[in-house]
Parts: structure tokens; sequence; C-alpha cells
């Protein structure tokens, strides 16, 4: 595992090529004026008073950034009194983040989603958002998510590279961001001018191609609207979840507008998370010889997860043998955990942030990478379960 870090961290500095070069050591601070999730545009200027700025380009969707998010913190809590400015920058453009890249994220990477993640963490610093123009990130080039640029009081670069050695805060040895604050401050050489980075790499806008292209394979894939007619007993089998997965189960029908919504989320969730041990089932609830078809609507919404359908003759039944504390409101969406254990349930639509974030805290934190091989985010858990 170790190796394949290595392996990482050695390709993703190779993506610093001519077309995004980064910053050199000794270079003059690129200004900027961008908007944060204060509501507030900030400059180079605002930060003048400070002996030292410090500049993280990070993000919300990738899982390494995510782990730094406390770090972030700690720093600016740290270094606050003795005249040290944190500022994070968000570079990535949104619009070229795929949906399966969000994987371990309950929101993108767009301005909105920006400050919903800094509310949600409570960050302490100013977050900015660049995703649109992405000037400052040509600027600076930063290489991936998280990456530390640490300017002194001329605003010359003094260091560009990690935050430390390892994403995951127990096996750190090396504070290289620290490092290079703490000479900067007694105005000394910084040991160690540049390091590598590792993370996610940035998101350019002209590379958006790439998230259209894999929006359009998704919505090509078939639709399965082969419909099975379940019995009380196959619905009481698919509670008790033998998939050995993570199971989300939606029960909707095409006579209802917030089904049909739901639906939409539901889709979107499945596409997002599917990469990782989730399985999706959607239930329509509906009469065989009713002029509503469900069939339609999954089409419509490119439902290429696990569909079902019932025809309630007896809907208090149904609803019984399912879930006897459903009472038959619909949307009607749960959360199941492999050993059958209802971790979620919802009657009418659900919060789609609050849904996400159930089911990243209960997903493992393997993920498969290039070639199968699988990478285990340790930490991905308990940073969504708040600890």
């Amino acid at each position: 595992m170790l190796r394949l870090f290595t392996l990482m961290i050695l390709a993703l500095a190779a993506l610093a090529d001519e077309a995004h070069p980064t910053l050199k050591i000794g270079s003059a601070a690129p200004d900027f004026s961008l908007p944060g999730v204060d509501g507030k545009t900030h400059t180079l200027s605002d930060y003048s008073s400070s002996r030292v700025l410090v500049i993280v380009f990070t993000c919300n969707h990738c899982p390494v950034a995510q782990m730094y998010e406390n770090r972030i913190k700690e720093l600016v809590e740290e270094y606050h009194d003795k005249g040290v400015a944190v500022v994070a920058i968000s570079p990535d453009s949104p619009e070229r983040v795929q949906l399966d890249e969000v994987r371990f994220s309950d929101v993108g990477d767009s301005f909105k989603e920006c400050k919903i993640r800094a509310e949600f963490r409570h960050f302490n610093f100013p977050y900015l958002y660049d995703g649109d123009t992405q000037t400052v990130a040509q600027a600076y080039g930063p290489v991936a998510t998280p990456h530390v640029f640490v300017l002194d009081q001329d605003r010359k670069l003094r260091y560009e590279g990690r935050i430390d050695n390892n994403m995951r805060a127990s096996l750190v040895k090396t504070q290289d961001a620290r490092n290079a604050i703490d000479a900067v401050l007694a105005g000394k050489p910084v040991p160690v001018e540049q390091t590598g980075v590792f993370g996610c790499p940035i998101k350019w806008k002209e590379e958006r191609g790439q998230g259209l292209t894999h929006l359009q394979r998704m919505d090509a894939e078939p639709v399965d609207v082969a419909w099975k007619f379940e019995t009380a007993k196959e619905l009481k089998q698919l509670h008790r979840n033998r998939t050995g997965k993570l199971l989300l189960v939606t029960f909707w029908a095409p006579f209802s507008v917030p089904s049909i919504e739901q639906l939409a989320n539901i889709v979107a969730i499945y596409r997002t998370y599917r990469r990782r041990d989730l399985d999706v089932v959607t239930v329509a609830l509906n009469q065989t010889d009713d002029k509503h078809s469900p069939d339609s609507v999954l089409i419509k919404e490119h439902a290429s997860c696990r569909n079902m359908q019932i025809a309630f003759a007896n809907r208090s039944a149904t609803e019984a043998a399912f879930d006897s504390k459903w009472d038959g409101t619909l949307p009607f969406t749960v959360v199941i955990a492999s050993d059958g254990k209802v971790l979620y349930r919802h009657q009418g639509k659900a919060d789609d942030l609050e849904l996400r974030r159930v089911i990243l805290a209960n997903l493992p934190g393997l993920t498969a990478g290039p070639q199968g091989v699988e990478f285990d985010y340790v930490g991905s858990v308990e940073y969504w379960r708040g600890k």
C-alpha cells in the first residue's frame, strides 16, 4: 500500500505540466480577487498586515482534502496570534468533476456547495471560489488538493507543497508546512522549500468535456423495466438485505410528484456511489392497469439501478410486509446495513444531503482505483460520523 501511495504522489507531480506550471520559489504572489463563502470579495491586499500568508488550494469532493480540513483549522488556531493568515481556495471546475469522482463526498465543487461544506464543517478560515475562471489557480499552479503555498511578509513564495507527509494524521512524521511557517516567522531559510503533493488532481475547465462524456455514457445505460411483481415474502427478503452491501430502497409511485422528484435524487445517488459497496433498489407501487406507467418515468430519469414494481391489490399488506413503521406515505426511503439493521428511514421526500451523509457514514473506505487497485481511505468513515 505504501508503494502504491508513493507511485500516486509521483504521478500527481508529473501532472504539473507546461499548461499549468507551479509558481517558483522566490516569486511574487499573484494578486487575486475572489468571492468567499462569507459573501465578501477577498483580495491579496486584505491580508497585507499578516506576517505570513498561507494559501491552501483544496476542494470538497476529494477524500484526501477532507482529511486535511481539521488540520487546516488547527493551523489557523495555532498561528493566528502569531500574525499568520490562512486562506483556502477551491480551484476545481465543477463541470469537470465526474459524478463518480464525488463518491467520497456529499457535495461537488460548485460555489454553492463550497458554502454547504464550510457551514457543515465549521471552517474557521476564508474559503474562496475560483472554479469558474480558474485564473488564480492558473497563476499559482497547484497540482492536487490540498496544495499549500507559504508567502512571507513581502509576499514572496517561500514554500510550496504538502501540509505534512501522510494523509493519515496518526502516521505523520514531517510537518512540512509548519516547518516552513516557523522558519519564515523566525527570519530563517526554509529547510525544505518544495515537496511533492498528494490528493486529487486539479480539475481544469479545459477538460470539462470529460465530465460531459461521462454523463452521456451513464445516460445511455439500459434501464431495466422488465417488471417483477413482488410477493410479501420477497419484500421481507429485500428488507433483510442479503446483498453483502449497504442497501438503499425507495418506494415511489408514478402518480406522485414528490416520488418522481425523489427518484431523480436516488438515481444521482446511485451514479455517485455505485463504485463503492452500495446497492440501490427502486420499487414502484402501481396497479397493473393504471394509466400512469412507471416505465416512462424510469427511462426519462435514466434509472439504470435495480428496479421493481408491486401491484398493490392490498397496499396495507405491502407496507406491513416491508416495514411495520411505514404508514403508507410516498415516497418512502430506507437505508439498510448488510446485517439487516435499518440505519435510516424517511416518509415523504428525503433531504438529499442528509441521505448522502448517512450513506457516507456507513460505507467502507475502500474504493476501486486504476486497474482494479483498491485504495483504502482510512478515516473517511470517521469523517462522516463526525469523529
